[in-house]
Formats: structure tokens, C-alpha cells, sequence
């Protein structure tokens, strides 16, 4: 299969599954060598075979859409977002919680791929935040559709490409070294729930003070699901919460109710909630 007919095939398939191909133009290699795989598995002879294939199997889109999941993760990726969540954003959060009876900041990263985001915040609450806020608790919950992803997370072992991002002294104040990689210490896995979530079908309950969504909605998904996904996620969050992207995610056109935080950080505040409408049904799966 050749880079143009990969093109082709994406341009054609991804609309079925409501995801937009310029968010795949840099990753399509790694999508075009899991369908040429697929297309070897099933003895087909190219991929105009697997396309007619597709349109006769109506299953098979749901392996597709396994396909076409990238997840790439790393501890503190981005390093003047958490930055900026370690110097404003979660003291504000923390000040907030313990003048609340609850003393509880709701997190709900969504996405979360094999847990580094997650195990990011963590780390940064116990070592910066919970000096000063000794009797506030960041409670989280991580999300994400592949049951894999979530298996590693629950693990918590890394490479250290995984770690290459992190401040200095963390490897020693968090991970412990193993013959596998590096090992999260188990203080820094309390308070997170793992849970198995395809965001295009459903969420959480909330509401959340932090919502984490990077790299996955605002880069992957059509624009009008990213629309429906955006106003269901800012009615699950309290008045005035923080919703986090990708730095270089553009939101989509349309979208009202937020103020940025920070300057090209895609960190945002809530502060008009709209009513969530209901989700369109996928097509072609």
C-alpha cells in the first residue's frame, strides 16, 4: 500500500468514524502499517479489497477505529503547562477546595492513555501542592476506551523516554528502579480511579474542578463531534473550572463560555456553562 492510497483510504474512512484527517497527516504511518497488517491477517489482496470489505462488514469499523487510536504520552509533557498548573492554576484550585467543606479537587483526565498525565498531577500535588494544602485532596479519575492502555497504567512501570521530561529529582522521589523500568511509588497511585470510557459515547458524572483533555478530542475527532464533546464536558464542570488541551489543538469554531489561562498554554476557564446536547449516532460502525 502506498502513502497516497493510505491517504485516499483515510480521507474516505475517517469521516464514517467521525475523526478528521488533519489530525492523522503526521501519524498516518503508523495507522497505515496496522491496516496493512490487517489487510495480510485477512489474505486480502490490497486495500481497495479492505475497503470493499468494510462496506460489507460492518464490524470490522470497529477494529478500524482501533487502529486509528495514537496514544503518545509522556510525564510532564509540555513542561510551561504544568508549569503553569503547578504555579496558578492548582494553588487557586487548592485555596478554593479548602474553604469548601468538601476540601476535594474532582480531576477527570480523559484519554489517559498509559497513565503518565495522570501519574503527573499526582506527583506534582504530593510534592508541591500538599505542603501547603495539607488537608485538600486531589481525587482523580482517568479514562480511556482502550482496556490495554489502561492495564499499563494500573501497572505504573516506565521507560526512561517516558521520564526524559521530568524536573529534576523526581526520579528518586517517585519511581523506584526495577529490571523492567522505572516503577511508580505506590503513595503517588492513591486516589485514582482507572475506568474503561469511550468519550464519543459517554462520560463521567462530575463535576470536575480540572478536566484534562490533551491530544485526543481537538486533534482526532470531526469537528462537530469535538463541538458535542466540548459542551457535554463543560456541563460536567464546576463554575469557573479549568479545561486543559493540547498546546497546539485549535478549539472548534463556535465554542463559547471559555477564557484562556495563560498565553498559547490551552489551558481555559469555564465560565458560562452550556447545556449539553444529545450525541449524533456514529456512522459505518
Amino acid at each position: 500500500m502506498s502513502d497516497q492510497q493510505c491517504v485516499e483510504f483515510l480521507q474516505w474512512a475517517l469521516p464514517r468514524l467521525r475523526l478528521r484527517w488533519g489530525g492523522f497527516r503526521k501519524v498516518r504511518r503508523q495507522v497505515r502499517k496496522r491496516i496493512k497488517r490487517r489487510i495480510d491477517q485477512l489474505g486480502l489482496q490490497d486495500i481497495t479489497a479492505y475497503r470493499a470489505y468494510l462496506e460489507s462488514h460492518a464490524a470490522e469499523w470497529s477494529l478500524l477505529d482501533g487502529f486509528c487510536r495514537i496514544p503518545i504520552s509522556r510525564f510532564y509533557r509540555d513542561r510551561g503547562v504544568f508549569d503553569h498548573l503547578r504555579d496558578r492554576i492548582l494553588p487557586e484550585l487548592a485555596r478554593l477546595a479548602a474553604d469548601a467543606d468538601e476540601k476535594v479537587v474532582r480531576c477527570w483526565c480523559a484519554g489517559c492513555a498509559s497513565g503518565e498525565e495522570v501519574y503527573t498531577m499526582a506527583i506534582l500535588w504530593q510534592t508541591c501542592l500538599l505542603p501547603c494544602f495539607p488537608a485538600v485532596r486531589l481525587r482523580q479519575l482517568a479514562t480511556d476506551v482502550d482496556p490495554q492502555m489502561l492495564q499499563r497504567a494500573r501497572r505504573a512501570c516506565y521507560s526512561a523516554s517516558s521520564l526524559k521530561d521530568v524536573p529534576s529529582g523526581w526520579l528518586d522521589t517517585a519511581f523506584t528502579r526495577s529490571a523492567e523500568g522505572y516503577v511508580l511509588r505506590p503513595k503517588f497511585a492513591g486516589e485514582i480511579e482507572f475506568r474503561r470510557q469511550d468519550i464519543r459515547a459517554e462520560l463521567p458524572d462530575g463535576p470536575f474542578h480540572l478536566v484534562l483533555c490533551r491530544h485526543l478530542v481537538f486533534t482526532y475527532f470531526a469537528e462537530d463531534l469535538q463541538q458535542e464533546i466540548f459542551r457535554r464536558i463543560a456541563g460536567r464542570m464546576v463554575p469557573g473550572g479549568i479545561l486543559v488541551t493540547g498546546k497546539q489543538e485549535p478549539l472548534p469554531e463556535g465554542v463559547e463560555g471559555i477564557s484562556p489561562c495563560g498565553r498559547n498554554l490551552g489551558i481555559y476557564r469555564i465560565v458560562d456553562r452550556p447545556i449539553p446536547r444529545p450525541s449524533s449516532p456514529r456512522n459505518g460502525s
